[in-house]
């Protein structure tokens, strides 16, 4: 299936980047140009199958949408919308920020067993949600499951991704079941009833898994693969893992029996031992994707993301170029119909190349900073916007000189990205810094840009309890815009009522 960025889906969602490929169906990053945010877009194509399986595919796909849309719980990925378009069938749903479990599993080797503990704890809440409505996942797996940048973990849409995914298996025909062949239930694989002791046994594939680095049955054909399910017996994990608890390791067993019947008997159940095992409550590493710190601090503010800086924009690699002046031409035009979030995702993908291209110091790389900057600024994204200021402030007065206007511009925005991101001492003390340079006329003298620093440091003052500074602060500056802007200049109505509230103006 061919499908081109940029291309609308039902009048509304943009497709943007494919993350994702199956033999029927794609994911897409997309942009909901009606409310100007990510999404991610499912796209299947059920004639890529003969007759009667195409419409099984439909009927399969239009009842998991309706049924996903009615489970309502933090751990399951938000439909947002489905429908099709032509041959297609899509599905839009929440876009998650994060890695996926496969990934996350990937770059932390050994994978903590506390981490593992607490991702089948979270994984546990999911499945009793959905096992309540009732629904049976049929295709749990890592590349299923998100883990988001809090460390809290989500499971992506229930049955839809099993049919698009390219190591699906179906051993008959229509009807047949549907699932990845390294975590499928032996009655699942045997096309026989399937429940939620079914998703019981993927759940215990993957602990297995996060535990030992690798599934507990594997082979160079998927019939091999499902042989062993029905007939080996798994290896205990402590074999490879001595760390591992006894009690962890008799419950993977447990969740791995191959009769229904000697596993536990729901998520709850399973969710019950693993507590036994979650940490204590106290404080988080601070690593990213942590997925121990909602059980350290539950419900929790998370502070950890005001202290990480955003992900730098990578380059594209050289087959895929993007187009520069292309990607600016695009940017006007999205900025035009105020869909602010798509363009500065351009901007920010764009600026790699537009830098390997002409050089980071370029007049291109410079104006592409700038517009990213306050597009930045405008989309309200003050922590991704602080850095690109600083920079260009940086630059700018290395070139020109400290007083240079532009250059004191840039640090007058960064201190006002400072203020909204609640840090009050460090706008403060920029604020205070560039002062000088706008009272002084014979070096950049901007009287309107004074009067304005002048009520943020006053303003700022009080914010940091300093009410004598602040009063004073105001004091004067009301007397000189009343002096040179009149009594009836908004300003002075401002600071008086200020005034009045620190009892020094009565009437």
């Amino acid at each position: 299936m061919s499908v081109a960025t940029g291309r609308v889906i039902a009048d509304r969602y943009e497709l943007s980047t494919l993350i994702g490929q199956g033999g029927m169906g794609q994911v897409w990053t997309a942009y909901d140009q009606r409310l100007d945010r990510r999404v991610a877009v499912k796209l299947l194509r059920p004639d890529k199958v003969a007759g009667q399986e195409a419409d099984e595919l439909r009927r399969r796909f239009v009842r998991e949408c309706r049924v996903t849309a009615q489970v309502d719980h933090p751990g399951l990925v938000t439909v947002h919308d489905a429908g099709s378009e032509d041959e297609e069938l899509f599905l839009v749903m929440q876009y998650v920020d994060g890695a996926d479990l496969s990934d996350h599993l990937a770059e932390h080797d050994p994978y903590p067993w506390q981490w593992a503990v607490a991702v089948a704890a979270q994984l546990c809440a999911v499945l009793s949600a959905v096992h309540a409505v009732p629904i049976v996942h049929r295709d749990l797996k890592p590349r299923n499951v998100m883990v988001k940048q809090d460390g809290t973990v989500t499971v992506l849409d229930l049955g839809v991704a099993s049919v698009m995914d390219t190591d699906t298996t179906r051993l008959t025909h229509t009807g047949s079941p549907i699932g990845s062949p390294a975590y499928m239930a032996p009655e699942q694989a045997m096309g026989g009833a399937v429940g939620p002791y079914t998703d019981l046994y993927a759940l215990g594939v993957v602990l297995h898994e996060l535990l030992s680095g690798d599934v507990p049955f594997s082979g160079s054909t998927a019939l091999g693969v499902l042989h062993r399910h029905l007939y080996e017996p798994p290896l205990p994990v402590r074999r490879l893992r001595p760390e591992v608890p006894e009690s962890l390791e008799a419950l993977v067993l447990r969740l791995l029996a191959k009769d229904p019947q000697h596993r536990p008997a729901s998520a709850q159940e399973v969710y019950e031992h693993l507590a036994l095992l979650l940490p204590e409550r106290g404080m988080p590493t601070g690593a990213p994707l942590d997925p121990t710190r909602p059980f350290l601090r539950p419900h929790a503010p998370w502070p950890d993301r005001a202290r990480t800086p955003a992900t730098q924009p990578t380059a594209a690699p050289a087959a895929e170029r993007p187009d520069v002046a292309g990607a600016v031409d695009e940017v006007k035009r999205l900025l035009g119909e105020g869909r602010i979030t798509q363009a500065v995702d351009i901007l920010g993908g764009i600026l790699p190349a537009a830098a390997e291209q002409h050089g980071e110091r370029s007049p291109v790389v410079r104006t592409l900073r700038k517009q990213y900057a306050a597009t930045l600024m405008d989309d309200g994204q003050y922590r991704r916007a602080l850095p690109e200021l600083r920079r260009l402030a940086d630059e700018r007065a290395a070139e020109a000189g400290q007083a240079d206007p532009q250059a004191l511009r840039f640090r007058y925005e960064a201190a006002q990205c400072l203020e909204q991101l609640g840090e009050p001492a460090a706008a403060l003390a920029e604020y205070r810094a560039l002062l000088p340079y706008y009272e002084n006329q014979y070096v950049a003298g901007d009287p309107e840009l004074a009067l304005d620093v002048r009520r943020r440091i006053g303003h700022l003052l009080l914010a940091l309890g300093d009410r004598t500074a602040a009063r004073d602060t105001l004091a004067r500056l009301l007397h000189d815009v009343d002096r040179l802007r009149g009594p009836g200049h908004p300003l002075v109505a401002e600071i008086r009522r200020t005034l009045e509230w620190l009892g020094q103006v009565r009437g």
